[in-house]
């Protein structure tokens, strides 16, 4: 995974619901990734430890470079500083990375490209007295999707309903 991390933090304060401020910053990134052909992959706003985190996952088919994670990040900043009112009140660090090897499943497009990948799931309940999958995608349908997985030294397909997945990546197989 590339990361870019901008050291120093912003220095704007107050308060504002974490997912308003994924939405606008999210509305804001867009027309900057798409005039320079990224994808925007993920964006999240988390508080870790007493700091707070704008991380932007980016990607393109070829994969992103650290010069091209650079340049959304100079060019994100100007926009934000930019902004009145201010979008985070919060002070908070910017980080413009790659989603890395093991890139989160989110968009329908993302599971089409994971077709024939191998994967891992993690639901919301158990499904067949587990809560983690990890295998091959071999078919997806609008409601689920069907996962080739070895179960000690069996292969075997299970078929998981989209409403229960709580996460889905990529994974490196072992």
């Amino acid at each position: 995974m590339l990361t870019l991390f901008v050291g120093k933090p912003s220095e704007n304060k107050g308060g504002r619901h974490v997912s308003s401020v994924v939405e606008t910053v999210t509305q804001m990134v867009a027309p900057l990734l798409e005039k320079h052909q990224f994808e925007l992959v993920d964006l999240e706003f988390v508080k870790e430890g007493k700091s707070w985190y704008l991380r932007v996952f980016i990607d393109k088919p070829q994969g992103i470079t650290i010069d091209e994670c650079a340049l959304i990040s100079d060019e994100l900043s100007e926009i934000l500083d930019a902004c009145d009112p201010d979008p985070i009140p919060q002070a908070y660090y910017l980080e413009v990375s790659s989603p890395g090897a093991e890139r989160p499943l989110k968009k329908e497009s993302d599971y089409q490209r994971a077709v024939g990948k191998y994967i891992n799931v993690s639901l919301y309940q158990q499904l067949n007295g587990a809560k983690i999958y990890e295998g091959d995608l071999v078919a997806l349908k609008e409601d689920s999707l069907t996962l080739e997985y070895m179960d000690k030294t069996r292969r075997k397909a299970i078929e998981i309903p989209r409403k229960q997945i709580a996460k889905a990546r990529l994974a490196i197989k072992f």
